[in-house]
């Protein structure tokens, strides 16, 4: 009876019953969430198309929180959904695969994204589907409805960012839209500064190639994703706002381009 009552314990707390993360959500729904779209869109990353990852010995030994990715950015959904299946995998020992879809039935449930508050609101069910995944909604003082704007900066969101780090993991765009060429914003570098995060710059390729604008529609199958996790890096409180945008640009390889698809 014991064993019986202590399986059942453990398995409760795999799926989170009981338990909300720092924005008040439910864990028991946010991992279904996860399962759901994981397996929906498990095919599009690896057999479709092929998902060729990097660097993810950089992860195995990362802390629980404090942790903010910084990818470039080529999809609103497909490019946060393939870090999810990688950070899931890692959870399970997998190394720069994502060959073994069982790390599905338990998924990390420290993830947040940072997300457009009008894409996860204004386009359909999907999205807001989607957000109740980890999305971490902020106002965009720069763009909105696809066009450039002004107005006045979302003063909540370094807040909502820094509760996601204090509580796990935050995957963040810093060049804010999937505009080719684009550069990053120099919000991201004051988020660095002052939440002081353990900052993972992620260099991702193909997706623009293989998907629609959303992520969500194949445009070309047999193509190759790639994603490549950099080595983590900790700025110095000295560091200026300049330094850590070079920095990442380096990183990120956008002195490269990212709209170069291979």
């Amino acid at each position: 009876m014991a064993s019986k009552l202590a399986r059942l314990f453990q398995f409760m707390d795999t799926l989170g019953l009981g338990e909300r993360d720092p924005f008040g959500n439910p864990i028991v729904f946010k991992r279904i969430t996860m399962i759901v779209l994981g397996a929906l869109t498990y095919s599009r990353l690896r057999l479709y198309n092929k998902t060729v990852i990097k660097g993810t010995e950089y992860l195995d030994e990362l802390p629980e929180n404090g942790i903010l990715f910084l990818p470039n950015h080529q999809t609103y959904f497909m490019d946060v959904i393939c870090l999810y299946h990688i950070f899931f995998s890692v959870k399970w020992g997998f190394r720069n695969s994502l060959n073994y879809p069982i790390y599905l039935l338990a998924p990390r449930s420290n993830l947040f994204y940072v997300a457009a508050a009008e894409t996860m609101k204004d386009d359909g069910l999907i999205p807001r589907i989607f957000a109740q995944a980890g999305a971490i909604l902020v106002n965009r003082s720069w763009r909105a409805k696809g066009e450039d704007v002004k107005r006045e900066v979302d003063l909540d969101a370094v807040a909502k960012i820094g509760k996601g780090l204090k509580f796990g993991w935050v995957i963040s765009f810093p060049q804010g839209t999937t505009r080719a060429f684009a550069p990053l914003r120099k919000g991201t570098a004051h988020l660095i500064k002052g939440e002081n995060p353990l900052v993972v710059p992620v260099r991702i390729n193909g997706f623009r190639r293989a998907f629609d604008k959303k992520g969500l529609l194949l445009k070309k199958r047999n193509t190759n994703l790639t994603v490549e996790f950099r080595e983590p890096i900790r700025f110095k409180p000295e560091d200026s706002v300049d330094e850590i945008m070079e920095k990442l640009r380096l990183e990120l390889g956008l002195e490269e381009s990212d709209g170069h698809e291979n």
